[in-house]
């Protein structure tokens, strides 16, 4: 089949490489439009982009998909299909018209659970033990549309969103390609979604990767790996900033009060709501990520002392 690839970041890249070894024929991408990155705030290509311009693919980066200048380029490259990872925009009903077979979307849910920016990010900050990757037909709603196919993967006790959404990139990228290839051959089947069992995955916010000390440490280490690598997560020690790595729950240590921190030989241990955790790695502000015990020695954390 004819396809535009609609994608943004890293993430998506496993699918352009799966659908690159498909057969299919790429005719160009659509991404966001570069932007300001790093320490100079240079203009960056995005990673799809980039990908794109290294293998010799048609860029094109509408601010809005609704320009015209976008949707006519669009009818004059007639894809059959456009499938869309993380593009980042909403995609207008004049643009979902043009394919002959619209955009399908590859979300990294098993929907209807976790519809919108972060499904990932919620699976691990609510504990869900399954999720999973749909790809659906994309239409005017919040990921509502009926669904071609999924996948199913565990979350591990350990996982950050990271770990999973890596996992989950590549496992969905095969699906992606199954269903292209099942809309091809004229045997993809839709279904509607369920009306029950609905959840919705905001963007998680630099407010929500705040560490709660009093919350239970089960949530703690949740929230840390939520949030691990984006927004990050973080606290404050003496009035600063912090970031902190993933953590331990440890079931018998010490009584200790929420955010209260006890150095000892081996390790650095922080109070929670419940029991303690212990900490993993730690960056202060402007300097490189340590491990724990080598920044309260370098901090010389006294006993006590909170991270608020």
């Amino acid at each position: 089949m004819r396809l535009v690839f609609a994608g943004t970041p890293a993430v998506a890249v496993p699918a352009l490489d799966a659908i690159a070894a498909s057969g299919h024929e790429l005719l160009a991408v659509v991404t966001r439009p570069d932007a300001p990155a790093g320490r100079g705030r240079g203009l960056v290509r995005s990673p799809v982009g980039a990908w794109a311009d290294a293998h010799g693919v048609e860029v094109l980066t509408p601010a809005r998909p609704r320009e015209p200048e976008f949707l006519d380029r669009l009818r004059e490259l007639a894809p059959d299909c456009v499938p869309v990872v993380a593009y980042g925009a909403l995609v207008p009903p004049a643009a979902l018209e043009i394919p002959r077979l619209g955009w399908i979307n590859l979300h990294f849910s098993l929907l209807p659970a976790w519809r919108g920016a972060a499904p990932v990010q919620h699976a691990v900050l609510h504990g869900d033990e399954l999720t999973g990757a749909s790809v659906f037909q994309l239409e005017e709603g919040l990921d509502t549309g009926p669904v071609y196919g999924t996948v199913t993967a565990e979350v591990r006790p350990a996982d950050t969103s990271g770990d999973l959404l890596e996992r989950l990139a590549h496992s969905g990228a095969g699906l992606l390609v199954a269903v292209l290839d099942a809309l091809e051959a004229g045997t993809a089947r839709a279904e509607p979604q369920p009306a029950d069992g609905v959840s919705l995955a905001p963007k998680l916010t630099v407010e929500d990767a705040r560490v709660r000390w009093a919350d239970p440490a089960f949530a703690v280490d949740r929230r840390i790996r939520a949030c691990t690598p984006a927004p990050g997560p973080w606290t404050t020690f003496r009035g600063d900033r912090v970031k902190l790595g993933p953590v331990t729950p440890v079931a018998n240590g010490p009584e200790l009060k929420p955010g209260e921190l006890l150095v000892e030989k081996a390790r650095v241990l922080a109070g929670t709501g419940t029991v303690p955790v212990q900490l993993g790695e730690v960056r202060a502000a402007g300097k490189k990520a340590m491990s724990a015990g080598d920044w309260a020695r370098g901090a010389r954390v006294a006993a006590g002392e909170v991270l608020a």
